[in-house]
């Protein structure tokens, strides 16, 4: 696999222009495909197009004459949209990206997959999980139309790169909560994260995301190594970090919030609860940043 040139969809926003900043110190030539006006002085080109407009994304990805593509052009939560465009936008930008990317023998796409593919924060029940650490072959039991979309896409993804015709490499990458440096200083460091404090924290850093959570640096570093993978099909990653959001002891949050889980092993210290193992062994990957690094 050659790559010299690589989209990002959605390079405007926070994950989509770290990974262009770090795809240009690696040497790449980068174009920003996104909606709306240039916001980053990042990328190389800019493309401007409607994701949920076919045509329009076969042209702009056309118009960059790109190797790859990362694709991170999505509605972020099912908040501030109706539900049916939550679903439209996650699963149907993929679509048309995959199919663009096919059609034009692209390479690789990276899809911004989500730990909420598993059905986490943003449902009423409980997150259910079954065994910990939890791998990427768990089951996804999502009922939120943000976790049904980001399921949907991935099977989506199954599909076309099982396709006899198709030479894409596709990549999901699960993502929790991708954090700025202030943004940890403020959840983790200036708030109590002990044990007991852990029932009543913000969603996006508890039970229902297995206290995950990703610095902006670490995600830009996994989609760049998910893009220059070569792989025969699509595979789905856990992208988190390597420890959790608590300040306790990992085996502690697993007796405390997850009791009914089978335990195949004990994560160690404070460890992540997610077994990050496939990363390491396919993309040659693993998180470098804990907020535990940083100071208040």
């Amino acid at each position: 696999m050659t790559l010299e040139t690589i989209a990002v969809t959605g390079g405007n926003g926070k994950i989509g222009e770290e990974i262009l900043a770090q795809l240009n110190e690696h040497g790449y030539e980068t174009v920003n495909v996104s909606r709306g006006r240039q916001r980053e002085e990042e990328s190389d080109k800019y493309v401007t197009t409607d994701l949920l407009d076919a045509g329009e994304t076969y042209g702009a990805l056309a118009k960059t004459d790109a190797d790859a593509v990362v694709h991170m052009g999505t509605i972020p939560n099912p908040y501030s949209n109706p539900d049916f465009r939550v679903y439209e936008s996650n699963v149907m930008s993929a679509t048309h990206v995959l199919e663009a990317a096919d059609g034009l023998g692209l390479e690789s796409v990276v899809l911004p997959s989500s730990i909420n593919v598993m059905g986490s924060e943003h449902q009423e029940r409980p997150a259910d999980v079954r065994y910990v650490p939890v791998d990427e072959e768990h089951p996804r039991t999502p009922d939120d139309p943000y976790g049904i979309a980001k399921h949907a896409m991935e099977v989506t993804a199954d599909g076309v790169a099982r396709r006899p015709s198709t030479d894409l490499s596709v990549v999901s990458l699960r993502y929790p909560w991708v954090m700025t440096d202030e943004e940890m200083r403020e959840h983790f460091i200036e708030r109590d994260r002990s044990l007991t404090a852990l029932h009543d924290v913000h969603p996006a850093t508890g039970r229902d995301v297995l206290f995950s959570y990703l610095a902006l640096d670490d995600a830009a570093s996994i989609a760049r190594k998910a893009v220059e993978a070569d792989f025969d099909d699509h595979e789905s990653f856990w992208a988190v970090a390597g420890d959790t959001t608590a300040d306790a002891p990992t085996a502690d949050l697993v007796a405390e919030f997850y009791p009914d889980a089978e335990r195949h092993e004990t994560p160690e210290g404070r460890d992540t609860i997610v077994d990050l193992s496939k990363g390491r062994e396919l993309l040659d990957w693993q998180p470098e940043h804990s907020w535990r690094d940083l100071s208040a």
